[in-house]
């Protein structure tokens, strides 16, 4: 693979396309060229059919492209907790997670460090014998998921909101769905329909997460809408999230600044269903709950 480091001198990998030459400095993502990372460790906690049959190598990257001011992984996407990564250090990373039974390698929130992640993964391809996982927040530009093609086997990104108004106030985006909605009509070109193996676990595809928040449940209803219209029927799964934490800045917006009721939750839920969506997962109410945020203190790297 032909030395990609060039990407780095003026950003635009993702959809801010800040311009800023990382080399001498950070992006918007708060990141410079050198891989960053938090914790790369099995995680039992993504969707069953990625993590039940024995977890799901995840490997946290630091930084981001959004500024959620409820992120439940603050520490390192928005404060900088990491360090960094050799490309050599992450091939044995990725080869451990899989000689250690994860079903996948999942990789959470990678874009800002593509140019040097992609020169891994081409050397990777031979000897993981497990799907690759591109975990993200939809907030996507899709020439640059194009040079994922190839490589990745399962998206798993976020569709948070439809409302540019929202997206704006609560992830200081208000194109988020412009970029989001185009980005996951790209993953699902590249993967196709969800495929699995023998033991349930999903081998290739998209997973679109919505995690439904406070008092926004209508917003939420025009998504699955959206889902319904604009996407290829049986062409991916839907996730959806009961998990809100109001984390990091969130009391700074008294309407998101509690738990989602069943009620809330349910209404999203019962939607779904109605519009006959391929309801791939649900969470319990219960779900609410901090465990699904590990310990960041760089286990595993």
């Amino acid at each position: 693979m032909n030395d990609l480091s060039y990407l780095y001198e003026n950003c635009r990998l993702c959809p801010r396309m800040c311009g800023a030459d990382r080399r001498r400095t950070t992006g918007v993502c708060g990141q410079g060229t050198s891989i960053r990372a938090a914790r790369a460790a099995l995680h039992l906690w993504e969707e069953p059919c990625l993590s039940e049959q024995g977890g799901s190598g995840a490997i946290f990257f630091s930084g981001c492209t959004l500024r959620c001011c409820f992120c439940q992984n603050y520490d390192i996407s928005q404060e900088g907790l990491g360090q960094v990564v050799a490309s050599d250090r992450l091939l044995d990373i990725m080869l451990r997670l899989q000689d250690e039974g994860a079903q996948n390698i999942d990789l959470i929130t990678a874009t800002q460090f593509l140019p040097s992640i992609l020169p891994v993964l081409e050397r990777a391809r031979p000897l993981l014998h497990i799907p690759l996982v591109y975990n993200c927040g939809g907030y996507e530009r899709v020439e640059t998921l194009r040079m994922l093609e190839g490589y990745i086997d399962i998206y798993l990104p976020d569709l948070k909101y439809l409302s540019s108004e929202l997206s704006g106030r609560y992830s200081a985006a208000p194109d988020y769905f412009s970029h989001a909605s185009e980005a996951i009509k790209e993953m699902i070109r590249q993967t196709g329909a969800p495929v699995f193996n023998e033991n349930g676990s999903l081998k290739r595809g998209t997973i679109i997460r919505h995690m439904v928040l406070p008092g926004q449940r209508e917003d939420s209803i025009h998504l699955l809408h959206w889902m319904k219209e604009e996407l290829p029927e049986r062409a991916w799964l839907i996730s959806l999230l009961s998990q809100y934490t109001p984390f990091y800045h969130a009391s700074e917006h008294p309407e998101i600044n509690r738990r989602i009721t069943s009620y809330e939750y349910d209404k999203v839920v019962d939607e779904a269903l109605r519009l006959g969506l391929d309801l791939g997962y649900m969470q319990e109410r219960q779900s609410a709950r901090e465990e699904y945020t590990p310990p960041f203190d760089l286990s595993g790297l």
